[in-house]
């Protein structure tokens, strides 16, 4: 048989909930010649089980120690035999037509080696939120990744193989070669777009649709945030070691825009006190963001100190308002809130 032309990677841990949502979304794609490859990266719960439940002669099952994300992806990476390679993680979900418009895109444009879509944002019931990721799509540079991720989440991108060819090196946790890098447990992936952006000439391009249902859920701990910040900060420093000039031209608006990522994230998770903390620091690092994206910024200031002074019911009718206001005024993105 010939191999597939695409290769789905699917990372599982622990998503029994949601795990046969997202198998399903892959067999029913309209672009049929693909294979998936799930990972289950140390499951402790019920999710082999479930995967084994699914007859389909396209998928394989790879069962592995927990190695995190970034381990995980590169087990796939590592036994897919498709020239193109797409992630979905396992408790998000795909519109049927996502494989097909993106070996469109890929043949149509032999520059671009990364590409992407927007995405609508689900409930832990998968309910829609009304709120979409709509991504920059086109004339994307390093500095465009450093600061937003256009990318936008772990189950957008469809990335052509030879642009992983060309990144791999010592990335895994054992040293042996891999493409994401194992010692990020976090920000695993913007660490490899920055790679990909800065040391390759891929093009990073998106695809003018919605297609894929991303999972926001509405537990979490503020200690995730603190995380967050510190794992992407170590990929800023990496950048900045290996790139010296371009990571002072945008390291400082590049972390502003991650602050104000995060204070909305804290806002979501009504943290009065960290969700503020955030939104001033993000102006207090770089106060450009303010001219650069002042609606969005201001937004975020005032929904910050709406949540630190206002009563809880006086809060959540004002967020919901906010919400439903379509354009840059609404609170969108992963950190919506």
């Amino acid at each position: 048989m010939n191999p597939p032309f695409v290769t789905v990677v699917m990372p599982v841990f622990n998503v029994e909930r949601y795990l046969a949502v997202a198998i399903r979304s892959v067999l029913k794609q309209t672009y049929r010649h693909f294979e998936l490859l799930i990972v289950d990266d140390g499951s402790t719960d019920n999710s082999f089980a479930i995967a084994e439940g699914f007859r389909d002669a396209r998928i394989k099952i790879i069962r592995q120690e927990n190695r995190g994300l970034a381990g995980a992806r590169n087990t796939g990476i590592r036994h897919a035999r498709g020239q193109i390679i797409a992630f979905l993680d396992s408790d998000d979900a795909w519109a049927p037509n996502k494989l097909a418009a993106h070996v469109e895109h890929l043949r149509q444009k032999p520059g671009v080696g990364v590409s992407y879509a927007g995405s609508r944002l689900i409930d832990d019931h998968g309910r829609p939120m009304g709120i979409t990721q709509s991504p920059q799509l086109t004339g994307v540079t390093a500095a465009d990744i450093f600061m937003r991720n256009p990318v936008g989440n772990g189950s957008a991108p469809v990335v052509r193989r030879a642009v992983f060819n060309e990144i791999e090196g010592p990335y895994c946790a054992d040293g042996s070669a891999g493409w994401f890098d194992e010692h990020f447990r976090q920000s695993e992936d913007i660490e490899c777009w920055m790679r990909i952006a800065l040391d390759t000439r891929w093009a990073f391009e998106g695809v003018d649709q919605i297609l894929t249902d991303y999972r926001i859920n509405s537990g979490g701990l503020s200690a995730n945030i603190v995380r967050q910040f510190e794992t992407w900060s170590r990929m800023r420093d990496r950048v900045a070691r290996n790139h010296p000039d371009f990571a002072a031209q945008w390291a400082g608006l590049a972390e502003a825009f991650q602050l104000r990522y995060l204070a909305r994230r804290a806002i979501n998770m009504r943290d009065r006190g960290l969700s503020l903390s955030l939104a001033l620091q993000a102006l207090k690092t770089a106060p450009s963001i303010g001219v650069r994206e002042p609606v969005k910024t201001a937004i975020t200031v005032a929904a910050a100190l709406a949540l630190r002074l206002l009563p809880s019911e006086q809060f959540e009718a004002l967020r919901s308002r906010i919400q439903r206001r379509p354009g840059p005024c609404a609170m969108g993105g992963a950190g919506a809130l």
